[in-house]
This record gives C-alpha cells, sequence and structure tokens, in this order.
C-alpha cells in the first residue's frame, strides 16, 4: 500500500472513531440527565451508573432494548426539564449494539459515589447478617465488589433498590433460577433490613 493510502486510511479510522466518541458523549449527556451528571444519581429513585461494571450497563441497556425489563415512566430532572417524560426503553431503541457497549466502558471507567441517605442502624446490622447468609455469594463484600459482574448494591438509593426488589418478586424482571429462589425465601421484612443495609455503606 502506498504511503498516500496509508495516511488516508489513517485518517478515516480516526474520523470514524473521533466521530464514535462524540457520540457517546451527547448520548451520555441524555443519560446524565436523568442519572445526574457523570452517572451520579441525587435522586432515590434513580440509581447512579457511574463505577457499574461495563457487563452490567451493556446487558442492562440491551434487555431494556428488548423491553424484557420494567419500562416504567420517568421524567427527566436536569438539562431541559420541560421535555416530555420518558422511559429506558425508549432511550435505548436507537442504540447501536457497539453504542452499548461504548456506555457500559465510559460508565465504568467512572466514579461510583454511594448515596447519602438516611438508614436504621439496627436495620442495617441484621441486613448484613442477612446478605451474608442469602447474597454474598453473588454479590460479594457487602454488594460492593465491581468484579462480580452483578451491578453494585453497596451505597445504592435504597428506594430504587426496593423498587428492583418489588420487580424481581413479582417476576416483572427476568432473574436466574438461583436468584429467584433466594428472593423467595425472603420475608418482607429480610427485604427491609437488606435494603438499609445496602444504605448504610456510605
Amino acid at each position: 500500500m502506498s504511503a498516500y493510502r496509508i495516511l488516508l486510511a489513517a485518517g478515516v479510522f480516526l474520523a470514524v472513531t473521533s466521530t464514535s466518541a462524540a457520540d457517546i458523549g451527547t448520548q451520555m449527556d441524555v443519560c446524565n440527565d436523568c442519572h445526574g451528571d457523570n452517572g451520579v444519581s441525587q435522586w432515590g429513585d434513580v440509581p447512579t451508573i457511574a463505577g457499574i461494571d461495563a457487563f452490567g450497563t451493556a446487558d442492562a441497556l440491551f434487555m431494556y432494548r428488548d423491553e424484557e425489563r420494567p419500562c416504567s415512566e420517568s421524567e427527566y430532572r436536569q438539562g431541559d426539564t420541560n421535555r416530555a417524560a420518558t422511559t429506558m426503553c425508549a432511550i435505548s431503541a436507537d442504540l447501536s449494539d457497539d453504542d452499548i457497549e461504548m456506555l457500559g466502558d465510559a460508565y465504568s471507567e467512572l466514579e461510583f459515589v454511594p448515596a447519602a441517605q438516611d438508614f436504621d442502624a439496627a436495620l442495617a446490622e441484621a441486613g448484613a447478617a442477612i446478605h451474608e447468609q442469602q447474597c454474598d455469594k453473588c454479590h460479594s463484600d457487602g454488594g460492593s465488589n465491581v468484579e462480580d459482574e452483578a451491578s453494585i448494591l453497596a451505597g445504592q438509593w435504597m428506594a430504587y433498590l426496593e423498587n428492583s426488589f418489588a420487580d424481581y418478586l413479582s417476576g416483572d424482571r427476568p432473574q436466574d433460577k438461583k436468584m429467584k429462589e433466594k428472593l423467595e425465601a425472603l420475608s418482607a421484612d429480610d427485604v427491609t433490613a437488606l435494603l438499609h443495609f445496602y444504605a448504610s455503606q456510605q
């Protein structure tokens, strides 16, 4: 290949890479208008997505795109808040596989910031014991280990986790057999204790 063709190919590659990066930056701006600056949420019903492992975020987006997860309507929390409410299914509908993978990678490189929220210390202590017995095998280190590829529970917003538990228990959100069995073995009081335990990790 001539030197000219090599330079031309390199230029095309850089242009495509630059455009893709710009597109992902624009998409992240849209995500941040609901999830907060750099994916750190300030709203109890919206999860922080910064610092979540790339697989976890990508898997969630694929499921939303395929409408395999509940897609409740949500208002934009910042930016142009006059925009019509939207859903995760609508947001992810036009994302390509590459877009989703790049978003997963981008948010995984950001810092997870635990939510500053109230919790009951006694319930948190009880929840720690329940987590150790029932949940730690898949959500190790109190639910904080990113390498588990099971998202981050420790420090996540309690209201969001409460809604997630409800979706799992109702069958609206897909889960594997082992997790289903674990959840069905928990009482309502157990779930409440777990929520306070995860909220306590600040």
